[in-house]
């Protein structure tokens, strides 16, 4: 039987043991394997790629514990503003959603995008025009809110600063979720949420709504979700960067997501990390920061979760 399984991340960056402590790294630990357990079970019962990493995400959207969904951290003027995409490795088809707000779950609004559009990214009010013709649900403003969140806005918002979400002293955590499955049929797909940037302005846009630098799926080469600073992320395109490696320098999964990780981006001075995977079941999750959340489970009985380097 051909192989099959799924890898999800809950965001990179500065995390420590000493600044957790382990009832919350426990809470963060059951959230990311409740999240694999049900892409898992999708794809164990003969479900595809796409359904896997949507339930998956879908967990971690409504978990306050990360920054996406529920958990989305606050602009600039007090809103929260989301970006998600994902994309199906089998036909290349993609749908992205870009700062938009009030929708429960971003990651449907993408798929959504994908299967009912002819576009493959839309963005702010008219975006919610189409969630609503789509039949999605919407949530209250106090659904978003979370005193943790607006804590770590007013720390900020006071001193005019842009933030990414992060950790108490250290200013360093950067919050998205994101999944990857490869399915029985051997179809991947990729998919990943954010809140985006604490206290952003101008309607800024991270990696994770961009199709080949946040988020990208090719049934010929891999399945990638980013975390990190976006920024850089955008400017290295860094998810068809590990799938053009394995395309057209023949590198496999492993050496092209650590050459791009651990060599492509700290030159630039980016931080994060991402999760991948290919057509023979391989995982990957390479990060250039003190910690990732993390975990996968396969149908060679391997399973895993962690936090920390």
């Amino acid at each position: 039987m051909k192989n099959y399984g799924i890898a999800i991340h809950g965001g990179a960056g500065t995390i420590s043991k000493t600044n957790m402590s382990k009832w919350k790294a426990e809470a963060y630990r059951q959230v990311l394997k409740r999240a694999y357990t049900v892409g898992y079970l999708t794809l164990h019962k003969g479900g595809t790629s796409l359904d896997a990493v949507t339930e998956a995400v879908i967990v971690m959207e409504n978990s306050p514990l990360f920054n996406a969904g529920r958990g989305a951290v606050f602009t600039h003027e007090g809103e929260h503003e989301m970006d998600a995409a994902i994309m199906d490795g089998k036909k290349l088809k993609a749908g992205g959603v870009a700062g938009v707000s009030g929708i429960k779950n971003p990651i449907l609004l993408s798929r959504a995008v994908m299967q009912h559009s002819k576009h493959v990214i839309i963005s702010g009010p008219q975006a919610r025009e189409f969630a609503r013709e789509q039949g999605l649900e919407f949530a209250p403003k106090d659904y978003f809110y979370d005193e943790y969140r607006y804590k770590q806005w007013q720390r900020v918002a006071s001193k005019d600063q842009v933030s990414l979400d992060h950790d108490e002293e250290l200013n360093k955590k950067f919050g998205t979720v994101g999944a990857v499955a490869l399915d029985k049929k051997g179809n991947l797909a990729a998919a990943t949420s954010t809140g985006g940037m604490v206290n952003k302005k101008y309607g800024r846009i991270g990696d994770s709504a961009l199709v080949g630098i946040g988020t990208y799926a090719n049934n010929n080469s891999c399945a990638i979700s980013c975390t990190g600073h976006g920024e850089f992320f955008i400017r290295a395109v860094v998810a068809h960067e590990v799938s053009a490696r394995m395309l057209h320098k023949h590198e496999s999964l492993k050496e092209a997501s650590e050459h791009v990780v651990m060599h492509v981006l700290p030159k630039m001075g980016g931080k994060g990390g991402l999760i991948g995977i290919d057509q023979q079941g391989n995982i990957v999750m390479p990060f250039n920061t003190k910690g990732m959340y993390r975990g996968f489970r396969n149908s060679r009985n391997e399973e895993f979760v962690n936090i920390f380097k």
